[in-house]
């Protein structure tokens, strides 16, 4: 594993439908930001609008309006809304690592969604800002890092530690015991068997069975699973 610390703490359990949250802006207007949008609205969390530079502003994206771009936050008091952002990725990319920092440095903070259908253990933390989507399962001592989504099904066993940015595919498979390192993107259908340690900026391929540690910035594909 890296040796870059995860930002994963102790946490209560977090409360998705109090009333007092303040109402959400989704950075995106994609088709992750239209599964974010199904997924507050079953948590009945009051939706203000989704930001887009490739949108108008007042195009209806699932009901919801374009405010403008990223700029319209500026007018904004820093706690009149939380953030989520609404766009994942298809390999290692930077992107919403640098979105989550610039606008959680500008005193913004990001809403962590758990999706109603998930099975999440009492003994599973997960991070600010992450996602956790329909029908995943998480295992007792599961941690998840701040800024990641774990995408539709996934399965992670037991003790698998996930570090903050990372991008777990729908369909993926961790034993118990994996640790991912911050930033790796794992493709969807992927395995990864007990003990694995993938290095930070990995990237596993889809469908890819991996039986051996990963180097930081490693790209594997294949069963079992080889560079490329």
């Amino acid at each position: 594993m890296s040796s870059e610390k995860s930002s994963i703490r102790s946490q209560e359990p977090y409360e998705q439908t109090r009333s007092e949250r303040p109402p959400i802006v989704i950075l995106g207007a994609g088709g992750h930001a239209r599964v974010l949008i199904d997924l507050a609205e079953m948590l009945g969390l009051e939706i203000k609008g989704l930001t887009s530079p490739n949108h108008e502003a007042g195009t209806l994206i699932a009901g919801k309006p374009v405010l403008g771009s990223d700029r319209v936050l500026l007018e904004q008091e820093v706690g009149e809304v939380e953030l989520a952002i609404g766009f994942g990725t298809t390999e290692v990319s930077p992107v919403r690592k640098a979105l989550f920092e610039r606008m959680r440095d500008a005193g913004y903070q990001f809403v962590t969604l758990i999706h109603p259908s998930a099975c999440v253990s009492g003994g599973a933390v997960i991070g600010e800002g992450s996602q956790i989507m329909a029908g995943i399962v998480l295992q007792t001592g599961v941690k998840i890092g701040e800024n990641c989504i774990v995408n539709t099904r996934a399965s992670l066993d037991h003790d698998v530690v996930v570090g903050d940015h990372c991008h777990i595919a729908p369909g993926v498979v961790c034993s118990g015991g994996v640790e991912v390192g911050h930033g790796s993107h794992l493709g969807v259908g992927s395995v990864v068997i007990e003990g694995i340690n993938i290095g930070s900026s990995s990237m596993v391929a889809a469908g890819a069975l991996v039986v051996e540690d990963l180097a930081p910035g490693a790209r594997v594909k294949g069963v079992p699973a080889r560079s490329f």
